[in-house]
């Protein structure tokens, strides 16, 4: 049985075109893949020669930073002895005040260059001055190998007595001291020094240094060396002057204390007679000079004490603990693990500058060979253009490759995104729908109710409307027979006829109900009270007219009934009714013993105004 020709030709469609295409794609991307791991293998290697020649170098750079110190040194002439003994030096220098070892070459670099001639250990010796007392005065290593380089030249003679090493060290010692104890610091010291120049040499070097940090305590170090410059220059010609000497028998300076005291024995302290002070400032020429002496004369005996402790000094001990107060421990943490490094690395490093050198020979030859053999150095440079060529064909290869292969994916993407959207938007639409049906219900339920709300008000006010209407006509009925009523009673009264049965009516009624009347009013007192005072008038009159001679009139007695009960006084008619009676009032029913009854009705009892009587109390107590 044949298949369709149209699914013939789908199924030739796939085996003719879609399978090749398929093999295909498959080859460029097997081909990519494998010209990527290619890639990143080489790159590999690549990064890793890389690396290694990186971690090498970081390893060695400390001993590479020392040797390049050291090779300044020794272009200096320094020997080779002197260098690694300058080496150890720094190494210990850097572990025990944790400052760089470098730097401390470096300042030796400077040393050698500002003295010249000095041995292995003496080069040491200065550099080590140096940098201590830099550390322990915070100033640069390089302002105080300025101020060794300055010192030594002024005082050269001194330290060649006494040796370079124990005079730099001196030295150094008391510079630390003068800066302990005058407040300066070495770069001011410095300045001060470097102001003073060859006079200096004038003068004992703890009694400078004494007089000098005394002046800073007030001013810079350049000014404290202009004041006292001004002074040793005009001392000379002052003493004559002033008539003083300040020379000893030998034409020799005398001590500062001493002058100073010659000066205040004559003129005082300079601080009140401008006279005396005008005469100081002409003899030394300066006002500079002037300044100086008042300042000095303020203390002499501290001056004095200062030099002495000065010119006791030896070594730099004082130095060396000011510098260790100062240290931090992290950086000489910091520094020890250079100094290790710099340690293994400089005992390997001969060998690798060895190799290095090779590999950088290797430069002249390449040089030598493009020089003899152009033609083929120009051909090798082709070939490493074609290779290049060829990698970077491959480059874009592999990213037109990788570009498909993110199209498809982003492809992917969208259409998974596309479809996700229209199943949430079917399921929206869906939400939406529900949504919308509950608000129409809910609407066609609230217009439902507003109608019959509406209804039911409409018919509220329709019934409201209906029994005002029957209440009118109501009341217009009920106006109209009250009119009838009202004229009829007025006609009734108006007629004669009417009087004359009422007449009869009104006497039958008495008489019927005679004995309940008096039985009644018998309980009235007021009756009883005005019966009495009637009775009493009358028999006031009475016995008037019986004074009268011939007159004798009976005076009126009214019997008592025991019926009723004893008479009530006149006081006791005018009480309040002795009736147990509830505030409020009640209803009180009087009976005979006809069994016929006469309602009174709702009697109130209040009391006066202004009175505050408790009536059912009174009630009670007279009933």
């Amino acid at each position: 049985m044949s298949l369709p020709a149209p699914l013939m030709f789908t199924v030739g469609l796939i085996d003719q075109i879609t399978r090749p295409i398929a093999k295909i794609s498959q080859g460029l991307s097997g081909l990519a893949s494998n010209y990527q791991a290619g890639t990143m293998q080489m790159a590999s290697g690549i990064g890793g020669i890389a690396a290694s020649g990186y971690a090498l170098q970081n390893a060695l750079m400390p001993a590479i930073e020392m040797d390049r110190a050291l090779g300044g040194v020794k272009s200096l002439g320094v020997e080779q002895d002197a260098l690694k003994q300058l080496a150890n030096t720094s190494y210990d220098y850097a572990l025990q005040y944790g400052k760089s070892a470098t730097e401390f070459v470096n300042s030796a670099y400077q040393i050698q260059s500002a003295i010249a001639g000095l041995n292995g250990n003496d080069l040491s010796a200065f550099t080590k001055a140096g940098n201590v007392l830099a550390a322990a005065t915070k100033a640069d290593a390089e302002t105080i190998t300025d101020y060794m380089g300055t010192m030594y030249g002024i005082f050269k003679n001194d330290a060649k007595k006494m040796g370079d090493g124990a005079w730099v060290e001196r030295l150094t010692g008391m510079t630390a001291t003068a800066v302990k104890v005058f407040k300066t610091d070495g770069k001011k010291m410095a300045d001060a020094f470097s102001g003073l120049g060859a006079k200096a040499g004038l003068v004992p070097l703890e009694e400078q240094m004494a007089v000098l940090g005394t002046l800073q305590t007030t001013m810079q170090g350049g000014e404290s060396a202009t004041k006292y410059k001004a002074f040793l220059a005009g001392a000379g010609k002052a003493q004559k002057a002033l008539g003083l000497s300040f020379v000893d028998s030998n034409g020799k300076m005398l001590p500062m204390i001493n002058i100073l005291e010659k000066i205040k024995g004559k003129y005082g302290d300079l601080s009140t007679v401008q006279a005396d002070i005008d005469k100081v400032t002409s003899a030394f020429g300066s006002g500079e000079a002037t300044d100086l002496i008042q300042l000095l004369l303020k203390d002499v005996d501290g001056l004095k004490a200062s030099i002495n402790s000065l010119g006791s000094i030896v070594g730099m001990e004082q130095a060396e603990k000011m510098a260790k107060d100062m240290t931090d421990q992290s950086q000489r943490l910091a520094q020890s693990w250079w100094v290790i490094r710099a340690a293994f690395g400089s005992a390997i490093l001969p060998a690798f500058n060895d190799f290095v050198k090779k590999i950088a020979d290797m430069g002249t030859s390449v040089i030598w060979f493009t020089q003899t053999f152009p033609n083929i150095t120009k051909w090798l440079g082709y070939l490493g253009v074609a290779m290049l060529s060829v990698v970077a064909i491959g480059g874009i290869f592999t990213a037109a490759i990788g570009g498909w292969k993110m199209a498809k994916v982003a492809w992917t993407a969208v259409t998974k995104t596309a479809t996700w959207a229209k199943k949430a938007f079917t399921i929206a639409s869906m939400k939406s729908l529900a949504v919308t049906s509950i608000e129409t219900v809910m609407t066609w339920g609230m217009v439902a109710a507003t109608k019959a709300v509406t209804i039911a008000l409409w018919l509220g006010n329709a019934a409201s409307k209906a029994w005002a209407f029957s209440t009118g006509i109501l009341t217009g009925a009920f106006g109209v027979l009250r009119t009838a009523v009202v004229a009829l009673n007025i006609a009734a009264l108006a007629n004669p006829l009417f009087w004359i049965p009422a007449a009869i009516v009104a006497v039958g009624a008495l008489i019927y109900y005679w004995d309940d009347l008096t039985a009644a009013m018998s309980e009235w007192g007021w009756i009883k009270a005005l019966g009495e005072m009637f009775d009493s008038t009358i028999n006031g009159i009475i016995d008037a007219l019986n004074m009268i001679p011939g007159v004798n009139i009976h005076s009126i007695v009214r019997s008592s009934d025991t019926s009723m009960g004893t008479p009530t006084p006149l006081l006791s008619a005018i009480t309040p009714v002795t009736a147990n009676v509830p505030k409020g009032g009640q209803q009180i029913t009087s009976s005979n013993t006809q069994s016929k009854s006469t309602t009174v009705g709702t009697v109130n009892v209040y009391p006066s105004k202004g009175e505050d009587i408790n009536i059912p109390a009174y009630l009670e107590m007279h009933s």
